[in-house]
């Protein structure tokens, strides 16, 4: 990236920054130490840093504030709920009133339980699979993201000099035991027929399949979700979609109402939350009561404790996030903004006939320059991806956060905001 304007304080605040913070940043966006800034405060679409620069926002803090930033109806649920209290640790209303509208909107949902990120809602998805089907073995895809436990760093993204064969998995990370790599099966995305032979040949060995329902920003061929739901019932395994992105992102009900397909778990997190730390396990009350010892057999309990989960602040934000989710014509708006988008950055890059496929759907997606379209992790691999990571500098150049990774849209995006983005990305494209 380009040297950006910097104070004197925001400079300041870099060098405590690299003291203080290991590299210097929380873990999740990396700039480099003369690019990097300080982020001072978010409002609606925009978010400002401490040198005063303006930003439009197409982070979105990973995708929760799909109202944009302190939306009103969100700052006053959490002010009221403050006023009673931060945390318990024993159940409460705002808990149980989110847990009963995920019930009501997603359609695997028959029972729930909280933590407080994805990463540990993916994880107990696979542990009560695996109690519930007495077996070791998962199987995941290539490329797929499913936080940062051990299980999900599985061929999370493999350099192409890790590239193996498939079903084995390449470690994505220093420090994970060869035993939780000889428990994981690794497919490609969008290959039904590679998928439902290695779930036919080890079906007996299968605790579960996770899969992202939108991989990143790679949707699902046709067929792909309903054949994985056709073979994992054949044979009693639980489908786990990972819907911490898509889950009230592409439709109310998520990923599994908008493709038509229904899982017998899914993971939550993200918008659920209203940008504070909540994420939820939801499915099948017979997997759910492995949660509770009086259901089960006490060696198949599966103990879940967590300080904040079903914090009721937490709970508040989701509740005023989701309220205003199900007004009228919401999601017309948020699909309408994100094809706007999307014909922008084609219009861009087709106008100087650079080669490029866009992936995803209109509320998250994301361009691939590239000659052929990407339908999995090793097609993504051949991307232009020096070129493209040009492109995102150049945004970042003119204000516009995507940093990498895919635009997040938000209700929040106006008009206004649309077309300066569409002048930003016709100039980046210029500079390549």
């Amino acid at each position: 990236m380009g040297k950006r304007a910097r104070s004197e304080q925001e400079a300041a605040l870099v060098e405590r920054a690299f003291a203080a913070l290991a590299a210097g940043t929380l873990g999740n966006v990396t700039f480099g130490r003369d690019a990097a800034f300080v982020v001072k405060e978010a409002r609606g679409s925009r978010l400002y840093d401490h040198s005063g620069n303006e930003y439009i926002d197409y982070l979105l803090g990973s995708g929760p504030m799909v109202l944009g930033h302190s939306h009103p109806a969100v700052t006053t649920a959490v002010e009221a709920a403050l006023g009673r209290g931060t945390t318990y640790f024993l159940t409460n209303e705002p808990a149980i009133e989110l847990a009963e509208e995920i019930i009501r909107a997603v359609p695997c949902a028959e029972k729930v339980r909280f933590t407080t990120s994805g990463t540990d809602a993916t994880f107990q998805c696979l542990r009560i699979a695996r109690a519930y089907r007495k077996r070791d073995l998962i199987l995941k895809f290539e490329g797929g993201f499913h936080g940062m436990h051990d299980y999900s760093l599985m061929s999370l993204a493999p350099r192409p000099g890790q590239l193996g064969d498939f079903p084995a998995p390449a470690a994505g990370s220093g420090g994970i035991p060869q035993a939780v790599q000889d428990t994981v099966l690794v497919a490609p995305f969008n290959d039904l027929d590679y998928a439902t032979g290695l779930i036919t040949r080890r079906h007996n060995d299968l605790a579960a399949v996770i899969v992202e329902p939108m991989q990143r920003v790679l949707t699902p061929a046709p067929g792909f979700l309903e054949g994985l739901r056709d073979v994992t019932a054949r044979y009693g395994i639980p489908l786990i979609f990972d819907e911490v992105v898509t889950g009230f992102r592409l439709a109310y009900g998520g990923a599994q109402e908008y493709y038509g397909v229904t899982p017998d778990l899914v993971a939550l997190g993200k918008i659920v939350g209203g940008g504070f730390a909540l994420a939820a396990i939801a499915g099948k009350a017979e997997l759910l009561d492995f949660y509770d010892p009086n259901a089960v057999e006490s060696d198949a309990f599966v103990p879940q404790i967590g300080t904040l989960s079903g914090n009721p602040v937490a709970a508040m934000a989701g509740l005023a996030t989701l309220a205003e989710l199900r007004k009228p014509g919401q999601y017309d708006r948020l699909f309408a903004a994100g094809r706007t988008l999307m014909d922008a950055v084609h219009n861009a890059l087709g106008g100087r006939e650079l080669p490029h496929h866009i992936s995803g759907e209109p509320p998250c997606f994301d361009v691939y320059l590239s000659q052929t379209p990407v339908t999995n992790y090793r097609e993504h691999l051949a991307q232009d991806t020096a070129r493209w990571g040009k492109l995102n500098q150049g945004l970042m150049r003119r204000n516009i956060l995507k940093p990498g990774q895919k635009f997040y849209l938000s209700l929040a995006h106006t008009d206004e905001d649309l077309a300066i983005t569409a002048e930003a990305i016709r100039e980046a494209v210029d500079d390549l």
